[in-house]
């Protein structure tokens, strides 16, 4: 049965405009095997289809004069209005072989509520989550758009839109808001306005921009985000335009590369420039990079501080202890060497600092049985990692029901 109480059906054909409920059948069969229903789980990386309402969004668009000229957009229907495409966006689906990835276009038809709401809904009851915090598409390359003002423009507008139009329809749905970095003072103003408004689940840094996380000019942004408590994410994306990534002539080669590449400059800038020190409370994220690559970072920034220390005066302990302190995603989990990724694990204090992500509904998605079927985590530790990091990092209220459990196992 699906999630629907319906029987389950083999599909001839998936595209992207196959039921989300369908495509994910066998997510709901492994919730059920897994009993699912009695594990708090949190996907803190979903994607809504912000494609699709970018019309709507553009109307959000606080000056009349840009707010007008979406209009001259696609025909004028708006679609792709001010956007700063990225080579290989348009190669994640595999020549058409994986279409839902590049959006997700189901018929829905209750009207009376937001679309985004209903195709969340659907992939949460799916998926067996409890709260799905979600993350624009559109947004994900904007930091580096040609024109500075466009980011702030766009950011306000999607912020506006997500926070007005979308989150008070449902409790379950959170969202992580927009920081348009290239202009801090934007970003502040970002901060002042949201921190705390219904459904904020914390702020957000695309991190597919060239822009020095230590800068000056960020610090009294980070001080807002530790004074008002809030979590301050990291999001990676692809990136070909690189002059390093622009070498790579395979998709599967940059897509393998620079989703690491950006938060790896970007963590180790935040390390070795003392920031950990200077903003002891802010709780950090990074996102969408898997796991791989935090076993090297840790290990050879360490090895570099014990020969330069003099050049990280700021740090008053090695890195890693600061890294093994921030928090990561788990999604996409590298699953090819289980040796690798229990050390990894270890080295990032995975029972307490990870946290679950799908990524849902892009092509290389991870479901929740990802984590709860690894051999090497007991159970603790793979229900703190679903769901209880995520409620402490974003300060989530745990459903009773999860709670009497928590005490009855006392």
């Amino acid at each position: 049965m699906d999630g629907r109480g319906q029987k389950k059906k083999s599909l001839d054909i998936i595209d992207a405009r196959t039921d989300s409920r369908d495509i994910l059948s066998h997510a709901r069969q492994q919730a059920n095997a897994r009993d699912f229903d009695d594990v708090f789980i949190v996907d803190i990386d979903s994607h809504i289809d912000d494609i699709s309402a970018w019309p709507e969004i553009m109307d959000f668009i606080e000056d009349p004069v840009i707010r007008d000229a979406a209009g001259s957009f696609s025909g004028g229907t708006k679609r792709g209005a001010f956007h700063n495409g990225t080579p290989g966006l348009q190669w994640q689906n595999v020549w058409g072989r994986i279409p839902h990835g590049q959006g997700l276009k189901e018929d829905v038809d209750d009207k009376t509520i937001p679309r985004e709401v209903t195709l969340s809904r659907r992939a949460m009851d799916q998926m067996g989550l409890d709260y799905q915090v979600v993350f624009q598409n559109a947004l994900l390359y904007i930091g580096m758009h040609p024109v500075k003002e466009m980011e702030i423009h766009l950011a306000k507008a999607y912020n506006r839109w997500l926070v007005e139009h979308v989150l008070p329809v449902d409790q379950r749905v959170k969202g992580l808001l927009y920081l348009p970095i290239n202009s801090p003072e934007a970003a502040e103003e970002t901060v002042r306005k949201y921190a705390g408004a219904t459904g904020v689940a914390g702020f957000t840094i695309t991190s597919s921009r060239h822009a020095p996380v230590h800068s000056n000019e960020y610090m009294k942004l980070y001080g807002m985000l530790e004074e008002a408590d809030q979590a301050l994410a990291f999001h990676s994306h692809l990136n070909w335009q690189d002059e390093y990534t622009s070498q790579l002539n395979r998709f599967i080669s940059m897509h393998a590369i620079s989703f690491v590449l950006c938060n790896l400059v970007h963590l180790t800038n935040w390390v070795i420039n003392g920031l950990p020190e200077r903003f002891p409370k802010l709780r950090t994220l990074w996102i969408e990079s898997g796991l791989a690559w935090l076993a090297f970072i840790t290990q050879r920034l360490d090895n570099e501080y014990l020969m330069r220390s003099s050049e990280a005066p700021l740090l008053k302990r090695l890195p890693s202890e600061y890294i093994s302190e921030m928090f990561f995603t788990t999604q996409p989990m590298e699953r090819t060497n289980m040796n690798l990724l229990e050390a990894t694990m270890d080295a990032v204090n995975a029972p307490t600092q990870l946290v679950y992500a799908s990524d849902w509904p892009h092509w290389d998605f991870d479901l929740p049985s990802s984590v709860w079927d690894l051999p090497f985590l007991d159970e603790s530790a793979k229900r703190n990692i679903l769901g209880y990091n995520a409620a402490n990092l974003f300060n989530l209220e745990v459903p009773e029901k999860y709670q009497k459990r928590a005490h009855a196992a006392e």
